[in-house]
């Protein structure tokens, strides 16, 4: 039974990872909000991650950062302002999750990490200035961090193209909306929460010791393809 911390493990693709690890693992979720659902395994802390002070957790094997934020607008109606709140959430709250537990995760099991990217970082996708710069430092945290912690903690990203969220509500609001997003892909879908939850079980598995360092697009075809 390992020792799983979930930051935003209360909707979305976090709620996804949280609800899979839940039967087997001790979950423990920061998150401003509560899941909903009680689970003898299960430990929420409600808390702001960038605006709080982060709890302390004497066990942990496997830290998954899952904030991330969906700002969509074109390059003369983004503000600095939004660039900054964008890189906060997406990679200061990542770094300071990391600081604060890595201690802690180097004395744990096959210990990792896992965070969140997006195929708009390769992709190059109008509008996505903001939200791309900021998943490009996370896919920099991951490579650097590979590198000096390879000895000790392996940590990986998954970059997702858009995944059946609460945050993508408005890109897939109606049934025309989605029916174009499948044909936008080249493999003709796109992604539920429940996918990426596979993904990282995956990647904080024994089976993917081997692997650190590294990005994986969960794209149904639309970075890798061009048809």
């Amino acid at each position: 039974m390992k020792n799983i911390v979930i930051i935003g493990g209360s909707k979305g693709i976090g709620n996804a990872i949280l609800m899979q690890q839940l039967e087997t693992n001790l979950v423990y979720n920061i998150s401003r909000n509560a899941p909903d659902i009680s689970h003898p395994n299960l430990k929420h802390f409600s808390l702001d991650v960038l605006q709080d002070i982060l709890p302390d957790i004497e066990n942990i094997d496997t830290l998954i950062y899952c904030p991330g934020s969906i700002n969509l607008k074109p390059i003369g109606s983004l503000n600095i302002d939004d660039f900054r709140k964008d890189f906060e959430i997406n990679v200061i709250g990542a770094v300071k999750t990391i600081q604060k537990y890595l201690p802690v995760l180097r004395k744990g099991i096959n210990p990792s990490i896992v965070l969140f990217s997006t195929v708009a970082v390769k992709l190059g996708m109008p509008f996505h200035a903001s939200i791309a710069t900021a998943k490009a430092g996370i896919e920099g945290l991951v490579k650097s961090l590979g590198a000096e912690l390879a000895t000790v903690v392996r940590i990986n990203a998954i970059a997702p193209t858009i995944t059946e969220t609460s945050l993508s509500a408005g890109i897939l609001r109606n049934e025309r909306m989605k029916e174009n997003m499948i044909e936008r892909h080249p493999m003709k879908g796109y992604l539920k929460p429940e996918e990426v939850a596979h993904m990282a079980d995956f990647l904080i598995s024994e089976n993917a010791k081997s692997i650190s360092g590294q990005i994986f697009e969960m794209d149904y075809g639309i970075v890798t393809f061009k048809m």
